[in-house]
């Protein structure tokens, strides 16, 4: 897959990730990851309410593309049910960010 154009490189994209994180997000999240392939991305968290499989999949697999590709992905303002959405299925925010804490 073709990187972004080098004059998005020093911008970080922002995922700005809606209330409910569920199959019916799991595919819009997926291409709004994939048009930011090749720039820093910060991931705000903030406004989650319910995190469905389906999406943490979409998360874990992003987070894997942009530690492979040696590119920042960063979680920002996380909710405190975004946590607890993320323990009920067995993971931790430092699994996004290769073990630093979210920001």
């Amino acid at each position: 897959m073709p990187l972004a154009p080098d004059s998005d490189i020093l911008h970080p994209g922002v995922v700005e990730l809606p209330e409910v994180l569920d199959l019916k997000a799991a595919t819009p999240l997926t291409v709004e990851f994939l048009t930011l392939r090749g720039r820093p991305i910060h991931v705000d968290a903030s406004n989650v309410q319910r995190l469905g499989g389906q999406c943490l999949q979409v998360f874990l697999s992003a987070a894997m593309t942009w530690k492979a590709d040696k590119i920042p992905f960063v979680l920002v303002n996380v909710s405190g049910d975004f946590n607890e959405g993320l323990a009920r299925l067995g993971v931790s925010a430092t699994d996004f960010t290769g073990g630093n804490k979210p920001q």
